[in-house]
């Protein structure tokens, strides 16, 4: 029996990578069947794993309801603001940990790595009642600051490890052809570090975009809501519309899904890029 095992190890290993990826899969399969089915259909017993009939009265009620396109658009502002800003903050301080000789680095990185493991829920009251003060609530800038904040430590401890991993000789030959310090860091190091740089991109628009706690809180304006927020109004005393629901999240996903097509190749090359370095 162990013979057979050890020979087959690899046709048993692929069997069982594949059924732990069905089961992270289904939820995400579930949600786009109920997307295209009535609500009787979704109440059936017992469930059906296809739709009888793809029903598109879901989608068509989303598409033709402006509050939702508002909510669609006040997420792609919020996210893609929040990338600029995390990546354009990021990449100066994470050169800095890297390449200078800073009194207390060690210290940043520990207080880093801590900053990223505090959860938003314990942060966004004392945020709002800052922002309120500075009258950044019901504001755009408020929300977007609050996402950089969350977005910002793992973006400059990743970046940090790309930087680490260019040869230091690079920097050194730039300075004696006469680049400056700021020359250098623009035209040298940062085309090198692309991949890390649309990795980081990538993940703090996918944060921004997924992010619920601080537009709920920051943004109590039915003006200014997210497309997560906006998920609420499907959620009712009475019952839960699951159809609409399962669409919203259906096509609110699709940003995320083309992120990752795009730069599916980057984010591979980020994420092991300086790795052997620490």
């Amino acid at each position: 029996m162990k013979k057979f095992f050890r020979k087959h190890k690899g046709i048993f290993q692929t069997i069982i990578g594949l059924l732990i990826v069905l089961v992270f899969l289904f939820p995400i399969y579930w949600m786009l069947v109920s997307s295209f089915k009535t609500s009787s259909e979704i109440f059936a017993n017992p469930p059906t794993l296809f739709p009888q009939e793809f029903y598109l009265g879901n989608y068509s009620v989303l598409f033709q309801d402006a509050e939702f396109l508002n909510y669609f658009k006040n997420s792609g502002i919020i996210a893609v603001f929040a990338m600029l800003l995390s990546i354009v903050l990021a990449a100066p301080i994470s050169y800095a940990l890297a390449r200078k000789q800073i009194k207390g680095a060690g210290i940043m990185l520990f207080l880093i790595i801590i900053i990223q493991m505090v959860p938003s829920n314990s942060i966004v009251l004392p945020l709002y009642a800052m922002f309120s003060r500075w009258g950044l609530t019901n504001s755009f800038v408020g929300v977007i600051v609050a996402n950089v904040t969350s977005s910002l430590p793992f973006i400059a401890l990743v970046l940090r490890t790309s930087f680490l991993g260019i040869p230091q000789g690079l920097e050194d030959a730039a300075y004696i052809d006469g680049c400056s310090n700021w020359k250098t860091f623009f035209r040298i190091i940062l085309p090198l570090t692309m991949p890390a740089l649309v990795t980081c991109a990538a993940f703090s628009f996918i944060f921004a975009w997924g992010e619920f706690v601080y537009a709920l809180v920051l943004l109590p304006d039915k003006e200014y809501w997210t497309i997560t927020v906006g998920m609420r109004t499907f959620i009712g005393q009475h019952g839960t519309k699951w159809g609409s629901l399962m669409a919203t999240a259906a096509f609110s996903s699709l940003p995320v899904l083309i992120i990752f097509i795009l730069t599916q190749k980057h984010i591979v090359g980020g994420i092991t890029a300086g790795s052997v370095k620490g």
